[in-house]
Formats: C-alpha cells, structure tokens, sequence
C-alpha cells in the first residue's frame, strides 16, 4: 500500500510537471512583452470581406485607383520601406533621432516592433486573405511577396512604433501619427493590401499598444528609454 500511494505522488507530481511544460511551451518563445493570444487578431478583427462580393469589389477598385493614381515619389518611398525600423520616424521627431546616439531605444523597439509582427501574423495565417496582385495579376509589380494580405503588417507594425514612439515624445504626436498613417497608405499605392488590410492594422496596433501597458517588462524598459530620449535631445541643443 505504501509503495502504491508513493508511485501515485510520483505520477501526480510528474503530471503537473508536463502541465507546467507544456503551458510554458505555449507561450511563443519570439514574444517579448505580450503573451501569446493578447491580442488576439483572430479574435479581434472582423472578416475581410469574401472574395465573391460586393465590399470586395469596392476594395480592389480602390486598389486599382489609388495604385495607377500614385506617383513615382510614394511608389519609390514605398518600396524603400519592405524593411523598416522605428528609425523611418526620424523626420517626423528630429534630427538627433539617430540609431547611434540611442542604445536602448534601438533594443526596445526592436522587441516591439518583434511583437506587433508575431501578432500580425497569426492573423495572416487565420483569414488567408490573398494579395490584391494575387486577385489580379495586372497589379504585379517589383518583388513580390509571399505572405497574405490582412492585416496589413506594415500598417500594424508602423502604427504600433508610432503609438509607443508617440506616448515617449508627446510633443511629436501628431506628426509621428500621421507618419505610420503615410507608411501604412503607401502599400495601397504599390498594390500590396487593399485599404480594409490597413485599416485593421491599425485596429490591431491600438490593442497592442494598450497590452505593452500591462507587462511590467515594457513599463521598465520604456522609462529608461524616456530617460535616454531626453537625454539625447537636450544634447542635441547644445
């Protein structure tokens, strides 16, 4: 009875250990401030709209319009943007926002921009929406990419760097805002998404912002960036 009872807390004791293992498995190893599934995208967004109708029709017309409307200058910035940091928004903050002058700023939005991006694609992955060059092979233009349509990574990515760039530098609000608003755009304008892939970007980038606010992890290291920020300006004055 004894050696009974004694295997039976054995196995109960390594039952919880697999429990324990396999909730921390779950948790996505690429995520720095989030926990896996909030936001969750899926769950967030609304469906795009079906490929048979009406509201989908409306979106690729506007695609068409805004892509053969769109001048070389937003074609060219659009495409200089496939890659990009929170380093484009130097020109909507100053001169002095430089990757060299800001370590930490540099590690901590890289880990945001990491976040929004894992987001993203778990609802790239759910909705499998195509491409509007994939719906119309007329729209194909420079390197293509593989990836589905909504949400729009781009526009998430950029607009959540913009609100967590915009909380450290008030004063800058509204022109860093406006600059996510500009990037997200300009993958209509080379046929990437259709205009409901951007717009649920940005719906998913305000619910990431406000999740970063919960981890204590972000908390602490978005005051010693504030500290670093202020640092690097009020030299540049000197």
């Amino acid at each position: 009875m004894r050696i009974s009872m004694f295997n039976r807390r054995q196995f109960l004791a390594a039952f919880a250990i697999v429990v324990l293992a396999t909730s921390v498995l779950a948790q996505d190893s690429s995520l720095n401030f989030l926990t896996t599934g909030d936001p969750d995208a899926a769950e967030l967004l609304p469906p795009p709209p079906a490929l048979d109708s009406v509201e989908q029709s409306a979106d690729m017309e506007t695609v068409k319009s805004v892509y053969h409307a769109a001048n070389d200058t937003d074609k060219n910035a659009a495409y200089s943007e496939k890659k990009f940091t929170v380093y484009n928004f130097t020109g909507a903050v100053g001169p002095w926002f430089v990757e060299t002058n800001l370590p930490k700023t540099t590690a901590f939005f890289e880990k945001v921009q990491t976040d929004a991006e894992t987001v993203t694609d778990v609802g790239k992955d759910f909705f499998k929406r195509p491409r509007p060059y994939t719906t119309d092979p007329t729209l194909e233009n420079g390197k293509l990419e593989k990836s589905f349509s909504y949400p729009s990574g781009h526009s998430t990515e950029s607009m959540v760097l913009a609100l967590v760039l915009a909380d450290l530098l008030p004063d800058q609000h509204d022109a860093i805002i406006a600059h996510a608003r500009t990037m997200g755009w300009h993958r209509v304008q080379i046929a990437r998404h259709y205009p409901t892939d951007i717009y649920a970007g940005r719906v998913l980038a305000q619910s990431i912002a406000s999740q970063f606010k919960k981890s204590d992890a972000f908390e602490k290291e978005f005051v010693e960036v504030q500290a670093e920020l202020k640092t690097a300006k009020e030299a540049s004055h000197n």
